[in-house]
């Protein structure tokens, strides 16, 4: 009995382009001279450098650790001498530079010793920390870390697994490729999903354009001892999108908001269950993945390629054509378009033009395909009209928004209305600017508008980070104003009290004015008292003469000390 499949909202059926690439068998990318290996390849922190600039490492060796739960660490390719540690511009529409880990290779290939895992006697948060550090990323397009993704949370368990075999973007083929010829693989590493999620449910859900992929994939299920599902789903873009499977395979849709793990369902690439068990049972960290070549080479297909080698020289392998205009990692539809430079020390054939869309990054764990464009098979975008508010884009977005209105908002600057519309709910799929009569580049005044909203929070953070600063630092100046008058307080109130003691009259009036003249004329007494109770030293053998003397200093000292009583006598009558 067949599962029910739904339908989502939307979607478009773009040319598919598959054919030209898929039909080839997988072939082994050459071990370039120098590896760029980005830290950063990862959704969350980066990794840090775990080497330094002239050690030798191996293949596989670790050369950036795992910054905390949400990352992953990055380990070398090949075997060789890391040659520098210094941003180079990364696979990122910015063009933006990024510390990466250089290594000159030294063409042996050589592996570090690989230990596989003992994963049914590690408990599991332990072998997720060493899926974790052995660079476990998310190769369907995210690079989720997946030591994190295999977290059930507080529901203790995923009752579904879904492993993502849909593809639905045109001209990519890895995934379809990788099924035909690794199957029992894929599903060796959903074994090891399952028993971390606590799944009792698997669905493998395969676009039906795929059909060597779907029989390759039900004889590698029927050879386990627990039920895999593989289910073919229509082909549809973006059918192959996470929320779209979930959909299509159950009928439940992921509220907004939330993950799909809150309706109990976890979903994986193909790709990522393959690497999971290349590193649990044979020992191997993620150095290398499958990658589409295809566009305008002379020979469309799949290479295994090592992480960091450069894009060029899959260009080059899969044979350089004249005439090309650009390079996207990723399909036509969600592909982003990668900086375009001549490498270092290139140097053009004699009489030849060097190619135009030379990339010179490095291929990273995000890497599914490298499309070369041309104008043939790209021409250019024709003129941008206004929007005719026809809906076609509301018709095609497979997360039923309103494109129409947030390309209003956002091209106004309403970024608030932008966000009540749920712009943050798009996928950035391009249904939208893919049937858009106008042709309207759509999902760039979305990423145009998200990245406005990051910015504009970033700033709010940073200005309630201030006023906090701000308002503890008034806080604690007033708290030390206080703690100062309190102790000024204390120690008026202990004079007051010497006072009362010394002077019991004074203080029975109740007059401060009174009890410090009191204190005053008590310390003129007692000064007077003291003095008059010490001898004068030194005056046993003086003279007539040196006696007047002393006894006229005397008297004027005593009419100076009667003077100085008469203003006080005056003020207290």
């Amino acid at each position: 009995m067949s599962r029910e499949l739904f339908r989502f909202k939307g979607g478009v059926h773009p040319p598919d382009h598959k054919a030209e690439s898929n039909g080839r068998p997988i072939h082994a990318a050459p071990v370039p001279r120098q590896l760029v290996i980005p830290l950063r390849q990862h959704i969350g922190n980066p990794a840090k450098p775990a080497v330094n600039v002239g050690d030798r490492v191996l293949k596989g060796q670790l050369i950036g650790e795992a910054d905390g739960t949400i990352s992953a660490a990055v380990h070398a390719s090949s075997s060789g001498t890391v040659a520098a540690i210094e941003p180079r511009t990364l696979p990122h529409a910015s063009g933006l530079p990024d510390l990466c880990i250089m290594i000159d290779t030294d063409g042996r290939d050589e592996w570090i010793a690989r230990v596989p895992l003992d994963y049914h006697n590690l408990p599991p948060a332990e072998l997720r920390m060493k899926l974790r550090d052995r660079g476990l990323a998310g190769l369907g397009g995210a690079v989720f870390p997946s030591a994190a993704k295999l977290d059930p949370g507080a529901r203790g368990a995923c009752p579904m697994l879904i492993l993502n075999g849909g593809e639905c973007e045109p001209w990519i083929t890895c995934d379809d490729v990788l099924m035909r010829h690794r199957a029992d693989d894929i599903l060796r590493g959903a074994t090891v999903m399952r028993d971390l999620l606590g799944s009792t449910e698997i669905l493998v859900g395969i676009e039906d354009n795929k059909p060597e992929a779907i029989a390759a994939m039900r004889t590698a299920a029927a050879k386990l001892d627990y039920a895999v599902e593989v289910v073919p789903v229509p082909a549809i873009y973006p059918g192959g999108g996470a929320k779209q499977m979930i959909e299509t395979l159950t009928g439940k849709q992921v509220p907004t908001g939330k993950l799909s793990t809150d309706i109990g369902i976890q979903v994986f690439n193909v790709g990522t269950a393959y690497a999971l068990a290349r590193a649990v049972f044979h020992g191997e960290p993620m150095v290398s993945r499958l990658v589409t070549v295809t566009g305008h080479v002379l020979r469309p297909q799949n290479f295994e390629v090592l992480i960091g080698t450069p894009m060029h020289a899959l260009i080059e392998l899969a044979g350089e054509r004249d005439g090309a205009t650009g390079v996207l990692m990723g399909g036509p539809m969600m592909g982003v378009p990668m900086p375009l430079a001549l490498p270092h020390g290139f140097q053009p054939a004699a009489g030849r033009r060097p190619f135009a869309g030379y990339a010179e990054v490095p291929v990273v764990k995000a890497t599914n395909c490298i499309l070369v464009q041309s104008r043939d098979l790209f021409p250019p975008p024709p003129p941008v009209l206004p929007c005719i508010r026809c809906t076609r884009c509301a018709d095609a977005c497979p997360v039923e928004l309103q494109p129409q209105d947030l390309y209003r908002f956002v091209k106004a600057g309403d970024f608030g209305r932008a966000q009540e519309y749920h712009l943050f709910d798009c996928i950035e799929c391009g249904c939208c600017s893919y049937v858009c009569p106008s042709h309207i580049p759509l999902v760039d005044y979305y990423r145009y508008g998200k990245s406005e909203i990051w910015a504009r929070e970033r700033e709010k953070r940073a200005a309630d980070l201030a006023r906090e600063r701000h308002e503890f630092r008034e806080f604690r100046l007033e708290r030390e104003k206080q703690e100062k008058a309190e102790k000024l307080a204390a120690k008026a109130a202990a004079k007051r009290a010497e006072l009362a003691a010394e002077a019991p009259a004074a203080t029975a009036e109740g007059s401060d004015a009174d009890a410090k003249k009191a204190l005053i004329a008590a310390a003129l007494a007692r000064a007077q008292a003291k003095k008059a109770q010490t001898p004068p030293k030194n005056v046993e053998d003086l003279s007539a003469e040196q006696r007047r003397e002393i006894e006229e200093i005397e008297a004027r000292r005593a009419k100076i000390r009667e003077l100085a009583r008469k203003p006080l006598e005056s003020e207290s009558e």
